[in-house]
């Protein structure tokens, strides 16, 4: 992340990215998430999730107390505080639900002026918001990210720091269709975990356990599930709900080979 900050005036390169990384050593995967990309591990049919997305939802309370510590981050234009609604002007002195760094539950409180500035965090699932702009809380980059038409930084609110989990490839018997996927986020957003894993052994299966294309083929059939068909009304999916209109990337990682196939 200081590389790119040093990085983004020499080669005049600005933006983001999140970052889903994979390591194997001495037997073990370590799998560093920072963003909403999302790996799982498929091991004899149980799925088991190796990363949790970071979004301004699951991250509320860490943006939160940072507001509350430094109030001058949100430009007097943002309240750390978060409602169930926009608070309105006329709503000034009655009760509300809110809830702030501390608290999980909700209670009520007076409005007051300061309520009716715009919440840190805006917006529900893939629509929340930090600060009206970006959707995820963890990555790289963003350095020069600021609230449009305001002089406003965002950058101090995401983190680059991962959330890492360790795998212990020994203590289990691994065979050919057990799998590590790392996707981003297109993938995610319209398939979920239990789908994923279901297109995962009906490829599988039909290939041989030795063929060593049958994991680039499982990779190739989940992007293109994800994007679906592109018909009148758009990318559709098998059941005609929206494809994914994101980005889809991913890696479909063996963790055992032919020899130890049952």
């Amino acid at each position: 992340d200081e590389q790119i900050e040093r990085e983004r005036t020499s080669r005049r390169l600005s933006g983001g990215c999140c970052a889903l990384a994979a390591i194997y050593l001495m037997g073990k995967f370590y799998v560093a998430n920072a963003g909403d990309s999302r790996a799982i591990i498929i091991r004899n049919g149980e799925i088991i999730p190796m990363s949790r997305e970071f979004t301004p939802e699951t991250e509320r309370q860490r943006l939160q107390f940072l507001a509350f510590l430094r109030p001058e981050l949100l430009g007097k234009e943002f309240t750390h505080l978060e409602f169930p609604r926009r608070v309105q002007p006329k709503e000034l002195g009655r009760k509300m639900l809110y809830r702030d760094q501390n608290m999980n539950g909700w209670a009520y409180k007076k409005i007051e002026e300061a309520d009716l500035k715009f919440p840190l965090i805006y917006g529900e699932g893939k629509k929340a918001r930090v600060m009206a702009t970006i959707g995820v809380t963890r990555g790289l980059g963003d350095h020069d990210l600021k609230v449009f038409s305001s002089n406003i930084h965002i950058k101090p609110f995401l983190s680059c720091f991962p959330e890492v989990r360790v795998y212990d490839l020994t203590q289990y018997e691994h065979c050919p269709d057990d799998v590590l996927v790392l996707g981003t986020d297109g993938l995610w957003d319209v398939t979920n975990d239990k789908e994923v894993a279901s297109v995962v052994m009906e490829v599988l299966t039909s290939y041989e356990p030795n063929d060593p294309c049958r994991y680039t083929v499982v990779a190739q059939e989940l992007v293109v599930r994800s994007r679906g068909m592109l018909k009148e009304r758009g990318w559709r999916l098998a059941n005609d709900k929206l494809g994914s209109g994101d980005d889809i990337s991913v890696f479909v990682i063996p963790l055992g080979g032919p020899g130890n196939y049952t």
